[in-house]
């Protein structure tokens, strides 16, 4: 049985699409073109230009088997000004052993002036944060000391002594030698510092 011959005008698997010189960047004067072989037979390429005075092509032509690829490096000679035009090339695909032509494809070559822009920013890329200089150490968290508690005991104790004097004062009305009358008070007044000790020594035994 006779193998199958390739099919005519095979689509050309040849990329970039078009390749950008930039005038005022060197490492744009050298580019990659690469060549696919996608089908299941064995290729021939080559590799033609508009203006072949301009190029110096790696390898123009040769042999790919199937299922490979070739990277060919293009080198732009003739970066001027006056040269900022557009330029093609175009890739042609043979059947090996006939050289029978099965597709070609063409690429622009465009020079520009400048230098490339630059590259669009990753939304998923991370960066440092800027520093504006605010010490963390600076900030402090007031806590409560043994000082304050200190503090808080002296206050309880004297209110807790002076409901313990009004307490022992003498009830008004009452007859109590050496004592004088505006020092007895009502029992009302009592209740209040009876009240007070209480709360007083709630909070003393809290702290």
């Amino acid at each position: 049985m006779a193998p199958t011959s390739p099919l005519i005008q095979a689509p050309v698997f040849a990329f970039p699409n078009v390749i950008t010189f930039y005038l005022d960047d060197p490492s744009t004067h050298k580019r990659t073109m690469s060549v696919y072989n996608p089908y299941n037979f064995t290729i021939r390429f080559k590799v033609l230009c508009t203006a072949p005075s301009k190029y110096v092509v790696c390898d123009p032509e040769g042999t790919l088997r199937p299922n490979c690829y070739m990277d060919l490096s293009l080198r732009h000679i003739a970066l001027t000004p006056k040269n900022c035009m557009v330029d093609k090339f175009r890739v042609l695909l043979y059947e090996r052993s006939s050289m029978q032509l099965l597709g070609k494809k063409e690429i622009e070559s465009v020079v520009v002036k400048g230098i490339p822009p630059p590259p669009p920013k990753d939304p998923e890329s991370f960066e440092q944060l800027e520093n504006t200089g605010t010490n963390p150490k600076s900030f402090t968290i007031v806590t409560p000391t043994k000082s304050s508690n200190r503090d808080t005991n002296y206050v309880a104790l004297l209110a807790g002594l002076v409901c313990i004097g009004g307490l022992l004062l003498p009830n008004e009305g009452e007859q109590m030698y050496g004592i004088p009358s505006y020092l007895h008070i009502s029992s009302h007044i009592k209740l209040v510092f009876s009240f007070v000790l209480g709360m007083v020594t709630i909070i003393v035994l809290r702290l």
